[in-house]
């Protein structure tokens, strides 16, 4: 029988705030149906299995991840957008540390395919981008330049690797700054000749 009151939403949504509080690859099944006081078998009338489970909760993740940095940046452009990007990636991945590592967990190709989240998150970040005038393969390089850098950033600062008396905020606005120039700046692959062979 299915426990009145649950919901695959409600349940997806618990492992998401359980993911917050004790780290994303902590989520089990067991956990999530001790927090809502039932045996696991209840909730498998909502979920397949641990890995459905977790792909439900990057899915969301992705979804309010990319709903704040669209936010941010709406009606700006070049620097300044780069700037709300960078700013709203860095507070939901501090902020929302499980749903932030939820985001990192490779999805099945098919299903991101079908997900609005991952769609509108090409789309925000080519519009951020867009400014720049880059065109592919230096698209995706910058691309990848960006998220290695925020993730990186963010992972070391939420373990509390800075370990310098330097102001993290300060390093941070510097990088970003950084970024910016870069971008302007951008030694495009194709005028270097660079070629696939």
């Amino acid at each position: 029988m299915v426990r009145a009151g649950l919901t695959t939403e409600r349940v997806v949504e618990a492992a998401a705030d359980l993911a917050d509080s004790i780290g994303f690859d902590k989520v089990t099944i067991s956990a999530l149906a001790r927090g809502f006081g039932v045996k696991d078998a209840s909730l498998y009338s909502h979920v397949r299995n641990l890995h459905d489970l977790r792909t439900r909760v990057a899915l969301l993740a992705a979804g309010e991840f990319i709903d704040r940095i669209a936010a941010a940046v709406a009606g700006r452009a070049g620097k300044d957008a780069l700037v709300a990007f960078a700013d709203a990636y860095r507070a939901f991945a501090l902020e929302r540390p499980g749903r932030y590592e939820a985001t990192q967990m490779r999805i099945d190709p098919a299903v991101a395919a079908r997900s609005s989240a991952y769609h509108r998150t090409i789309e925000t970040t080519g519009a951020m981008l867009r400014a720049y005038g880059l065109a592919e393969p230096d698209l995706t390089d910058a691309v990848r330049l960006l998220r290695s850098t925020f993730h990186g950033y963010c992972a070391l600062e939420a373990s509390g690797g800075f370990g310098a008396p330097r102001d993290v905020q300060t390093s941070w606005e510097r990088s970003v700054g950084a970024l910016h120039f870069l971008l302007e700046h951008w030694p495009s692959a194709t005028s270097k000749g660079e070629n696939n062979d």
